[in-house]
């Protein structure tokens, strides 16, 4: 399904510089011929745990100062230099290779432009990227990445990544997160009505998709209202809320704006219920004058469990992490880095250390080792049909170490679970 449905790109020639840092490595003795990978280097990574290792370079690209997911975003790369950290503690990839995320990371500021500027500038001396952050910006960079074959963990969780061979996502769509969102709420407070408040571009219109399919199988009044980003711009979001009194919003946005809907909204006498997808929520809303309504009137969906959580994976990461302010975008950050390390980890066992060996590798992938933090059947990358349709919901409370507890463990309501992804849901909104 992913390549059916990939985008026709004009192919270019993966640029192989003269420098060191692309030299290649033995692949041993049985006639194997040195493999030219950008990105892959015979020299000890900058930081090396083992000098008798070479090193892999992954880039990040994230929005680390001025855009509006800056406060998930600077967590989420720190959670990913922890844990290849941890990766190279532990002998690194098939006992040859350390990996660096450390000397090619750049910041996007949540822009498409700038995030295929800082690309451009990054992606001959990578492998593959460790990281690149948002749907829209991501979606700048995809048809060179597929040209490219360079594999790239996305920080996001469009459907549009169900379809190319190139992402590793870990954790399901936005628009499985919405349908899931929706039929929760029918259960669970027999919603009527259901309104998507969402931001421009597929982040938004594709979990505004999925709360429509899902309001469309229960038969439920549907409502779609696109707003802008920024704290200052909800005035239309909030009338519009409170004009037509929804029984659910569906709030995708980042969660400066989701603090400025839910409190203006409830402080003009709105009652209903908000679930915001993963991205609305930030501890530090808790701290806002939003919190009281928060409290009252949010919950929170999400692909994967809580910073608390007990699994070995949320262990792992909170001892690699000591000391830091506990937020989800850590959590994310960690959970998102297990796809790549599963398929270098396949890519070397397979004695083809290159761009398209890792690509090769990705597509060997049914199950991936997420340490408890997803289940296993969330890394099929092997099967083209497979869309992981598992989520869960966390409501706010203010003495839990992110402020959100779950609610509801990992489920799959009858929309997702019946629901046939045969192209992008946004594309549909």
């Amino acid at each position: 399904m992913k390549s059916r449905y990939a985008v026709t790109v004009v192919a270019i020639a993966a640029l192989l510089s003269a420098c060191g840092v692309f030299r290649g490595d033995d692949q041993g003795s049985e006639g194997g011929a040195a493999a030219q990978a950008p990105g892959v280097t015979t020299e000890p990574c900058p930081s090396a745990v083992d000098s008798n290792k070479g090193c892999i370079y992954l880039g990040t690209i994230s929005d680390l100062t001025a855009g509006p997911f800056a406060a998930l975003a600077v967590p989420i790369t720190d959670a990913q230099k922890a844990f290849w950290a941890r990766v190279n503690k532990a002998g690194g990839i098939g006992g040859k290779y350390e990996v660096d995320v450390t000397r090619y990371v750049k910041d996007n500021k949540y822009n498409p432009e700038v995030h295929r500027q800082v690309y451009n500038e990054i992606k001959d001396q990578v492998l593959g990227l460790a990281q690149t952050l948002g749907s829209p910006t991501t979606a700048a960079i995809i048809g060179d990445l597929k040209a490219s074959n360079i594999v790239a963990a996305p920080a996001s969780w469009t459907s549009a990544w169900e379809f190319e061979d190139v992402i590793i996502e870990t954790g399901s769509n936005y628009c499985v997160e919405a349908m899931n969102s929706v039929d929760y709420a029918v259960d669970t407070y027999q919603v009527k009505s259901v309104m998507a408040v969402h931001l421009a571009g597929d982040y938004g219109a594709d979990a505004a998709a999925g709360a429509k399919a899902a309001a469309e199988r229960s038969g439920l009044t549907f409502t779609n209202v696109e707003t802008p980003t920024g704290a200052t711009e909800q005035g239309r979001a909030i009338t519009e809320i409170t004009k037509n009194k929804p029984d659910l919003v569906i709030l995708t946005t980042g969660p400066a704006d989701a603090a400025t809907i839910v409190g203006q909204s409830a402080a003009a006498g709105y009652k209903g219920r908000f679930i915001g997808t993963g991205p609305t929520w930030n501890p530090a809303l808790l701290q806002s004058p939003a919190a009281p309504a928060l409290k009252a009137l949010y919950e929170q969906s999400a692909p994967g469990k809580p910073w608390d959580a007990d699994t070995p994976g949320h262990k792992a990461m909170r001892d690699a992490l000591p000391g830091v302010t506990p937020n989800d975008g850590y959590t994310s950050g960690w959970a998102w880095a297990y796809p790549m390390k599963a398929a270098l980890d396949a890519m070397v066992a397979g004695g083809n250390v290159s761009r398209s060996g890792l690509l090769a590798a990705v597509k060997t992938l049914r199950t991936v080792d997420y340490e408890g933090m997803l289940p296993a059947e969330a890394g099929n990358f092997a099967d083209p049909s497979a869309v992981f349709r598992q989520t869960l919901i966390n409501k706010v409370d203010e003495k839990a170490t992110t402020g959100v507890t779950m609610v509801k463990d990992f489920f799959t309501g009858p929309t997702a679970q019946a629901y046939t992804f045969d192209g992008p849901c946004f594309s549909k909104l």
